[in-house]
């Protein structure tokens, strides 16, 4: 059996705007609601992510360390939560990679978008989108991860037939 054809994939950086097909991008910035607390003291950046624990389900929430992937990387396989959103909000300061595609049939690789997520962005992956597991880039990261804990079957992986590379960060 011969080894699947590469794709060339292309960064780009991660926006509110870019990312909204796939769920919503956690970060503190002036384009969010926001306002002061705590006798001034506090700037709360106010309801960032549509969190979705599913019918049955609750919300939980993880640490979840990634080991370092290094460039190029071969993108060979993607899931989904299909009952949830899963949310990722960095912890180590450091930028990492977000591969998604479309919630829906499982993708082909033209069908991936990758994004370059800056130390202070977080991500929630709505419902059925597909994502790639964490991608840390410089370091081993932890991450803070809000998603669902319940009854049903909540992750679908599948294999990409052909693969895609990415080979720098560079957007």
């Amino acid at each position: 059996m011969s080894e699947p054809t590469a794709f060339p994939l292309q960064v780009q950086p991660l926006t509110r705007e870019a990312f909204a097909p796939f769920g919503d991008v956690i970060e503190a910035c002036d384009a969010v609601q926001h306002f002061t607390i705590n006798a001034g003291n506090t700037e709360r950046y106010h309801d960032l992510a549509n969190v979705e624990p599913g019918a049955d389900g609750r919300v939980i929430v993880s640490i979840f360390r990634g080991q370092p992937r290094s460039l190029p990387f071969t993108v060979q396989m993607m899931e989904r939560h299909p009952l949830a959103s899963q949310a990722f909000i960095p912890m180590s300061g450091k930028p990492y990679l977000v591969v998604v595609a479309p919630a829906g049939q499982a993708p082909a690789v033209e069908d991936l978008k990758i994004f370059l997520a800056r130390h202070d962005q977080g991500v929630n992956y709505a419902t059925g989108v597909w994502h790639h597991p964490l991608l840390a880039l410089d370091g081993v990261c932890d991450f803070i991860v809000i998603d669902r804990k319940g009854q049903g079957h909540n992750c679908d992986e599948i294999q990409l037939e052909c693969h895609g590379v990415i080979a720098d960060r560079n957007p």
